[in-house]
C-alpha cells in the first residue's frame, strides 16, 4: 500500500527559460512538504484553470528549506500543450502539487566512485543527486563523482554552472558545439576501463537511445547501474496502472511494474529491451 499524501498548494516564485524550449520553475511550498530523496518526483497542475485536466510528473531538480518554507525547483521541456501552459505561468500564480512520490536512488555500501550519465532533461534527478549531499551520506568520505552530460547542442545544456562546482563534469553534444562530439555513452565507453566495478555505481536518466545504449554497454560490467524512468502518468500513486513497464522476473518471466510506485528508479538490468524508456511530459 502506498502512503497517503495530501495535495499541497505551491506558489510560483520563478519560471525562467534556461535554454530554447526549456524552463526552470521555482516553487515556494509550506514546511509540511517532506524532504524528497534524489530520484523522487512530484505531480503538478495549475490551480484555477480548466486545463490541463491531469497533473504532470516532474523529477526534483533541487530542493532546500529556508526559514518557514521550502523551495522546490523543477526543470522541464515544452513537449506539448500541458508543458506549454506551465511555461506561461508567472510568479504569484499557484500550483496543486502532490509529492514527493516514488522510489529514489540507493547508495551501495563501500563504493568510492559515482558515475552519472544524463541526456537532455534527464539531468534533473542527477543534478539533485549530486547537489543534495546524498553521495556523502552518513558522514563518509566524499566520493569521486564523474558526470557525463549530453545534449543535442550546447544551447540545450542545462545545469552546467552548478554541476562544475561539485563533480568532474564531462560534456558531450551531438553536433560537437561543446565538449565531446557524440552521445555520452560513446565517451563513457572509452572511460569504462578506468572504473573498477567493485568501486563504482552508475546513476542514469535520459532519452530512449541513451538508456538503451547504456544497457548494451553494461551487459558485461558487474558494477551496479540505476536508471530513472519518467513515463506518462495520470495519478502518480500506482492506482491507474497507466505507467507500467516490463521487467525481467524470476525464471526469466516478464513482470510489469509501475514507474510511479515501484520506481521511477530501477536496476538497469531489470528493464526489458521492449520497454519504452525515456523522459516524458506534454
Amino acid at each position: 500500500m502506498h502512503e497517503t499524501k495530501a495535495m499541497l498548494t505551491g506558489e510560483i516564485i520563478g519560471n525562467r527559460c534556461t535554454a530554447p524550449g526549456h524552463f526552470l520553475m521555482t516553487v515556494r511550498l509550506p514546511p509540511s512538504f517532506a524532504t524528497p530523496a534524489p530520484g523522487q518526483f512530484v505531480m503538478i497542475r495549475p490551480t484555477g484553470r480548466g486545463e490541463p485536466l491531469l497533473a504532470r510528473p516532474f523529477s526534483v531538480f533541487d530542493f532546500h528549506r529556508i526559514g518557514d518554507h521550502c523551495v522546490l525547483e523543477l526543470l522541464y521541456r515544452i513537449a506539448g500543450g500541458g508543458t506549454f501552459l506551465l511555461s506561461e505561468m508567472r510568479p504569484g500564480e499557484t500550483l496543486a502539487l502532490l509529492g514527493p512520490l516514488g522510489r529514489g536512488f540507493s547508495l551501495p555500501a563501500g563504493v568510492g566512485r559515482a558515475v552519472c550519465v544524463a541526456g537532455g532533461v534527464g539531468v534533473a534527478p542527477l543534478h539533485f543527486l549530486v547537489r543534495s549531499g546524498f553521495l556523502t551520506a552518513k558522514g563518509e568520505c566524499p566520493r569521486a563523482v564523474i558526470f557525463y552530460l549530453g545534449a543535442r547542442t550546447s544551447d540545450l545544456l542545462v545545469g552546467v554552472e552548478r554541476l562544475r562546482d561539485v563533480c568532474d563534469l564531462r560534456i558531450c553534444t551531438d553536433d560537437g558545439s561543446l565538449g565531446h562530439r557524440g552521445p555520452v555513452t560513446d565517451l563513457l565507453k572509452g572511460d569504462i576501463g578506468d572504473y573498477e566495478p567493485e568501486q563504482t555505481v552508475v546513476f542514469a536518466c535520459g532519452p530512449t537511445p541513451m538508456v538503451r545504449a547504456l544497457a548494451c554497454l553494461w551487459k558485461e560490467n558487474p558494477a551496479p547501474c540505476q536508471v530513472s524512468l519518467e513515463e506518462r502518468m495520470a495519478c502518480g500513486i500506482g492506482a491507474c496502472l497507466g505507467c507500467v513497464v516490463a521487467v525481467g522476473g524470476p525464471g526469466r518471466k516478464t513482470e510489469y511494474r509501475r514507474v510511479c510506485e515501484d520506481g521511477p528508479v530501477f536496476d538497469l538490468r531489470e528493464i526489458l529491451p521492449t520497454t519504452a524508456l525515456g523522459t516524458s511530459g506534454d
